[in-house]
């Protein structure tokens, strides 16, 4: 779990030195970021999923981008030193965690 959480930790930090609208303070922020995520994931992701399984299906999954956007924001609204920009930058950046997290955990 802590690997994961530093992976996580790792591509929130990437991205956020790519995507000029995302702003992290530290990678302890970064970390923090990957913590309040994970937690809201764990809480909220699977009933956010299921309330959302007709457009999941009809999407072909790809409206979990959306609510991996979501949980992103619920993460910057709790954590002051990590901001966001704006909804579409919040889309880009939840879709390139995704990806960079996969890579990150496929590579290791």
């Amino acid at each position: 779990m802590i690997i994961n959480i530093l992976i996580l930790s790792v591509a929130v930090f990437l991205v956020a030195q790519l995507l000029p609208g995302i702003q992290v303070k530290s990678f302890f922020t970064a970390i923090c970021v990957a913590v309040v995520y994970s937690l809201i994931n764990f809480f909220t992701g699977w009933f956010l999923i299921f309330l959302s399984l007709p457009l999941m299906i009809i999407t072909f999954g790809l409206f979990k981008l959306v609510i991996n956007a979501f949980m992103l924001w619920l993460t910057d609204k709790f954590i002051d030193d990590f901001k966001i920009s704006d909804f579409l930058t919040t889309f880009i950046a939840a879709f390139l965690i995704t990806l960079v997290d996969s890579i990150i955990k496929w590579v290791f």
